[in-house]
C-alpha cells in the first residue's frame, strides 16, 4: 500500500466531457447512455462511448458505466441486449443499484466489476460486507454516510474497495431516491430527467386543528421560501483527511453540467491531491479553495462529513447559482499560435480572457484586442454564443501555444 494513491473520478455526460475530464487529470470516468442506464438526457450516443472508451484504455485509465436504474418488468425485458453491449464495450465496471439487476449482470458477465451505485444507500458496514459477499468489487457509499463512518467501513471491509462523493450537487432525498420532481413535472429523478423541484419557491400553509379548511400563509418574506434548497457539496477542506484514510475512489458530480465544471474540478482537485502527496505536512486546502469558488455553486457545505448537518447546510432564501466568472468556452483547434475558441459566454473587445491550461494552474490571462470569427475575415466588436458551432480566433505567444491543447477551457470575470 506504499504506493496506494486515491482515484479522481469524474463525470463524463459526453464524448467532449470525457476528453476534458481526461485532459485534465482524471484517473476514471463514469458515464453512460439511454440504451446503459435509461438516463434520460444523456448526450452519449453508442458510436462515441466506444471511441470514448478505447481513448480512456489508450491512456491507461478507466471507464465504469451506469446501469443504476430501479427495474420495472418493462425493464428487465431489455437486459438481455443490455449486458450483450456491456460485454462488447468491455468497460472497467458497472455501477449498479437493484439486487436483480445485479445478480443478471452477475451471472451473464461474471468477471465484470460490480460497482454498487449512491442510490443503493450503502451507509454501513453491515451493507457493504452484503455486497462484498454476494461479489461486487466496489460501493459508493451514500452522501449521508459521515466521514467517520466511512473511515470505520473502510477498516472493517479491506477486501472492496470504498467511493465516496466530494464534490457537487446535494438532493434533498436520501441519496437520490427523489420523486417530488415526479409528483410535480411527471419527470422521474430516478430515470435522470430531475425537473429540480427542491429549487422551487414554494409557499407554505398551515392548517390549525379547530379551523380546518382554513390555512394560513408561513413566510419568510414576499419571496416565499426555498425550504428543499440544498447548499453543494465540497470536502475540499477535509480532502487532506480523506486522503489520509486511503480512500479508494473520490467521486464528483455532474454529468449533465458543462465542460468548464468538468475541466475545473479536475484540475484543482489533481493539483490538490497531488500537492497532498507530494507534501502532507504543508498541505492547506485554502488556495485551492479560491478557485473552486469561482465555479457557479449555490455556496457550499460540508454535507454529512461530521455527521448529520444543521440548518447552515440549506439556503433557504436563493436558489441562484452564484460565481464572479463566467465559461467562456473550450478550445477546439490550435493552429500554429491560433486557438480557436468556442463561444459559451458573450466576448467583447477589450476583455481580459484566462485560459485555464491543464499544464499550470495559474491562470493564463489575455486581453482581446480584436475578435475574429473563425473561417472568415470578419472583425467584430463582440460575439455571443446564439449561432451553432459559433467560434473566434485567438492568437497566443508562439513560446506559450504547448500550455493550450484541444478542449482547454476560457473563462473571464463576471461583467
Amino acid at each position: 500500500m506504499e504506493n496506494f494513491k486515491s482515484e479522481l473520478l469524474l463525470p463524463a455526460g459526453s464524448l467532449t466531457k470525457l476528453k476534458t475530464a481526461l485532459l485534465y487529470g482524471a484517473d476514471a470516468v463514469y458515464s453512460g447512455t439511454p440504451d446503459l442506464s435509461l438516463r434520460a438526457r444523456s448526450s452519449f450516443p453508442l458510436e462515441e462511448l466506444k471511441t470514448g472508451i478505447e481513448l480512456v484504455h489508450n491512456k491507461n485509465k478507466k471507464i465504469y458505466l451506469t446501469l443504476n436504474l430501479f427495474s420495472h418488468n418493462k425493464d428487465a425485458e431489455k437486459l438481455s441486449a443490455f449486458t450483450g453491449t456491456i460485454k462488447n464495450l468491455n468497460p472497467d465496471g458497472i455501477i449498479i443499484s437493484d439486487p436483480g439487476v445485479f445478480q443478471f449482470v452477475r451471472e451473464r458477465i461474471p468477471k465484470l466489476p460490480i460497482h454498487i451505485s449512491t442510490q443503493a444507500n450503502v451507509s454501513s458496514y453491515l451493507t457493504v460486507n452484503f455486497w462484498k459477499n454476494l461479489g461486487a468489487a466496489q460501493c459508493v457509499l451514500s452522501r449521508e454516510t459521515s466521514f467517520k463512518e466511512i473511515k470505520e467501513i473502510k477498516q472493517k471491509c479491506p477486501n472492496i474497495k470504498i467511493e465516496m462523493f466530494i464534490h457537487g450537487a446535494m438532493c434533498i432525498s436520501y441519496s437520490g431516491r427523489c420523486l417530488i420532481s415526479a409528483f410535480t413535472a411527471a419527470r422521474s429523478a430516478n430515470r435522470g430527467a430531475c425537473a429540480h423541484s427542491c429549487r422551487w419557491k414554494y409557499k407554505m400553509y398551515l392548517e390549525e386543528e379547530q379551523r380546518q379548511g382554513r390555512f394560513f400563509p408561513i413566510e419568510e418574506d414576499d419571496r416565499g421560501t426555498y425550504f428543499f434548497n440544498s447548499k453543494d457539496l465540497c470536502l475540499m477542506p477535509k480532502l487532506n483527511e480523506i486522503l489520509d484514510a486511503k480512500i479508494d475512489s473520490l467521486k464528483i458530480e455532474g454529468r449533465n453540467k458543462s465542460e468548464y465544471y468538468v475541466a475545473q474540478t479536475a484540475r484543482i482537485y489533481r493539483k490538490a491531491i497531488d500537492d497532498y502527496y507530494q507534501n502532507p505536512q504543508d498541505w492547506k486546502y485554502e488556495k485551492y479553495m479560491a478557485e473552486i469558488e469561482t465555479l457557479q455553486n449555490r455556496r457550499y457545505t460540508l454535507g454529512f462529513f461530521n455527521g448529520m448537518p444543521d440548518d447552515t447546510a440549506q439556503d433557504y432564501l436563493d436558489t441562484s447559482s452564484r460565481s464572479s466568472y463566467r465559461n467562456c468556452g473550450y478550445v477546439r483547434e490550435v493552429k500554429g499560435s491560433i486557438l480557436t475558441l468556442e463561444i459559451r459566454h458573450k466576448i467583447s473587445k477589450g476583455d481580459e480572457i484566462e485560459l485555464l491550461s491543464p499544464d499550470r494552474f495559474e491562470p493564463y490571462k489575455i486581453k482581446i484586442d480584436d475578435i475574429k470569427i473563425s473561417g472568415t475575415k470578419k472583425i467584430v466588436a463582440s460575439v455571443s454564443p446564439g449561432q451553432p458551432n459559433m467560434a473566434v480566433d485567438i492568437e497566443v505567444p508562439a513560446k506559450d501555444i504547448k500550455l493550450f491543447p484541444v478542449y482547454t477551457v476560457a473563462r473571464k470575470k463576471a461583467d
